[in-house]
């Protein structure tokens, strides 16, 4: 029996992570996984992904495509807390990955950029955040590449501690983890 997101008032909040490779299903399954256990409501579709060269912009598309009109979509690259404050319906974050990126592209403190994402993490609604496991590869040469990698990790860290749930996605496929 698949039990709701959004099934009583005084229940704690679902939690749950999908992280994995690039190209490795995760956004595809947690997509799956949040229209599942929804039930009657549709669930928040938080795009955080700002457009910087026509390859990206294809890959938002094929997003767009796939999810059609099963999710209500916000976009919102830089301000997350903010544009989900208010929300109390069940919303799948896609992803933190490229809303880290945006950040640090605009030269946003990672202590602020950490205290921000645990503020999500703490709100009441129910959530699905899709990341990239950015850390199984070699030491990166160049500074800003570590910095990323290195507060990719953390943010993995972070959500990992407050999700219920956390399923690693390789080859179209999940492993739960917790």
């Amino acid at each position: 029996m698949v039990t709701s997101l959004s099934d009583t008032k005084s229940k704690s909040y679902m939690k749950t992570l999908f992280i994995g490779g690039v190209k490795s299903g995760k956004s595809r399954l947690a997509e799956a996984y949040i229209l599942e256990r929804s039930g009657t409501e549709k669930p928040r579709y938080l795009a955080t992904t700002e457009f910087f060269d026509d390859e990206l912009q294809a890959r938002v598309l094929m997003h767009q495509q796939r999810r059609k009109n099963s999710f209500v979509t916000l976009e919102e690259p830089v301000k997350l807390f903010e544009a989900l404050e208010k929300c109390r319906h069940p919303v799948l974050i896609e992803c933190v990955t490229m809303w880290l990126n945006n950040l640090l592209y605009h030269r946003i403190p990672e202590a602020d950029i950490l205290r921000e994402l645990e503020a999500v993490l703490r709100l009441p609604c129910d959530m699905v955040l899709v990341h990239n496991e950015v850390g199984l590869g070699i030491i990166a040469d160049n500074a800003l590449t570590r910095q990323f990698v290195d507060l990719s990790g953390k943010a993995a860290q972070l959500m990992g501690q407050y999700c219920h749930e956390a399923y690693f996605c390789s080859a179209g496929l999940k492993i739960r983890m917790k």
